[in-house]
């Protein structure tokens, strides 16, 4: 499987299948006029995810709550890093419910920084913004991209008892490559141990995750990784190209090709994923609500 390599003098030479169109259409531009009207925002549009047109015609969309500046430090993350102080705008609470609304989303993917300054990791302010949505939209499924909120049992019963359709939390990398290209707070095995206590203590509710590809990893650690995901039932995952947000942040080791990609995907679905989205431009919450055509799920 032939992968194009890069050196840190070409990282901002990217293949033709990495460029995309800029967002058009008429969906597109009411629904992000009746935003800016509102003054709301989603994570879409603050991340210039290339995927927004084709997501926000599907009535999908993320929203970030917790705030823009993160307690950590991931190597290939262009989040604001710092300490919040342990700040929380409550309004995050109706304006999501908001928000769903204006959007008609059939499907809203909520997610958020880590706050390590927040007693409970913001898993109640979590917890509230999915009930709200919940109850304002009870037609709207709810997926959460969640933090680890330190792996702490109690923080992550607060979380899933809220109820939400899906819960994510991204491995990001295998394991050799964790450290560095994640905070040392963050941790590949802390991530399997959280997505395996909400399979185990909360069955009914889907777990996710998702892999970056791109910065150095082998193909046989790929499947490692998919292998450790399938011993704690993890149903979804997806696999998307790291691209190199500035010259501050981790090299690009290898862009891979959409073949290559294609091949991800068929290894992930021989070992029994539920769904499976897998391409260079796939993010974590790309289409998310296309696993509800295919999994046999209420």
């Amino acid at each position: 499987m032939a992968v194009t390599y890069f050196d840190k003098e070409t990282y901002q030479r990217k293949p033709e299948w990495l460029k995309v169109p800029l967002p058009t259409g008429d969906d597109f531009k009411d629904i992000r006029d009746n935003l800016r009207k509102n003054g709301l925002s989603t994570v879409c549009e603050e991340a210039k995810c290339p995927n927004i047109s084709e997501c926000w015609s599907a009535r999908t969309a993320t929203i970030m709550i917790l705030g823009d500046t993160c307690t950590r430090a991931c190597k290939f993350c262009n989040v604001k890093t710092g300490n919040p102080k342990g700040f929380i705008n409550h309004d995050e609470i109706p304006n999501s419910a908001k928000m769903v609304g204006i959007m008609s989303l059939k499907y809203v993917v909520i997610t958020s920084v880590d706050r390590d300054d927040l007693p409970d990791h913001g898993a109640g302010h979590f917890a509230s913004v999915i009930r709200e949505v919940s109850k304002v939209h009870p037609e709207t499924k709810v997926e959460v991209l969640i933090p680890d909120f330190a792996g702490l049992p109690e923080h992550m019963h607060t979380l899933a008892q809220a109820k939400p359709f899906v819960i994510a939390q991204n491995i990001e990398t295998v394991r050799r490559l964790t450290h560095p290209v994640r905070d040392p707070r963050a941790g590949y095995d802390k991530t399997l141990a959280c997505l395996d206590f909400y399979k185990k203590n909360y069955p009914t509710i889907q777990t996710k995750t998702s892999i970056q590809v791109g910065h150095g990893e082998t193909w046989e650690e790929i499947q490692e990784t998919l292998v450790d995901l399938r011993k704690i039932d993890c149903d979804i995952v997806t696999f998307g190209q790291y691209l190199q947000p500035s010259k501050r942040h981790l090299d690009v080791k290898k862009f891979y090709t959409p073949d290559n990609f294609n091949e991800m995907k068929r290894m992930a679905q021989k070992l029994g994923f539920k769904f499976v989205a897998s391409g260079p431009l796939v993010r974590s919450s790309y289409k998310a609500a296309d696993f509800l055509e295919y999994a046999d799920v209420p």
